[in-house]
């Protein structure tokens, strides 16, 4: 598929995002609390064991965990770039002014992959952003789209297309069997530009305290 093509893509799973409401049921309890330890705001690392190609060599961002089971994006596989002016306009609500901010649109995960999710840092607040931790913060409603468009929105973010999902006591099978290593995350490996560097520098962090 060529670039072109492969950008229509995206904005037509785009499309999908912003003219649905944009809830699944992980998303719906990422605000209730739980007694049990969670991982929410760390970094899953795939280990070389894990030979599933949806998410081999993949650093997932856990936006959810409790024993319920598991959510999070995966932060390390670029889709298809292009002008956020051009998207907002085929969708119908172009923003005030000329902008020239890219949009980079990123693998989630396998699941609900027309769902879209803005992974953001936490100075950006709409009714329906929960903060996870001190650097991120989850938002799903399309007008982020139009803040960051407008220069009202978050400093850094990163948007992606579907998730990764764990079914209760999934995750915790995976982590012991030597699947996943967690390590805690800094707002460059969240989101800067260097998708493809960033499997190998969370994977140097392994058995780092930070």
């Amino acid at each position: 598929m060529t670039a072109s093509r492969r950008l229509l893509s995206v904005a037509a799973l785009l499309a999908l995002f912003l003219y649905a409401n944009i809830e699944t049921d992980a998303a719906r309890r990422l605000d209730q609390g739980s007694t049990e330890p969670s991982l929410v705001g760390q970094l899953l690392v795939a280990t070389p064991d894990l030979d599933d190609p949806n998410f081999q060599e993949t650093v997932v961002y856990l936006v959810h965990h409790d024993q319920g089971g598991a959510m999070g994006l995966v932060i390390n596989r670029v889709l298809g770039v292009g002008p956020l002016d051009k998207v907002l306009e085929g969708l119908g609500t172009p923003p005030d002014g000329a902008s020239d901010v890219e949009l980079r649109v990123h693998y989630g995960g396998p699941v609900e992959p027309a769902r879209g999710f803005m992974l953001h840092s936490p100075d950006y607040r709409a009714e329906d952003t929960v903060v996870l931790s001190d650097l991120a913060a989850l938002t799903v409603s399309p007008g982020i789209l139009e803040d960051i468009a407008a220069g009202k929105g978050p400093r850094r973010s990163l948007f992606a297309l579907g998730y990764a999902g764990w079914a209760p006591e999934q995750l915790e099978s995976e982590l012991a069997a030597g699947a996943w290593f967690v390590v805690e995350p800094d707002a460059d490996l969240l989101f800067d530009e260097h998708a493809e560097t960033k499997w190998q520098r969370a994977f140097d962090r392994r058995g780092i305290e930070l």
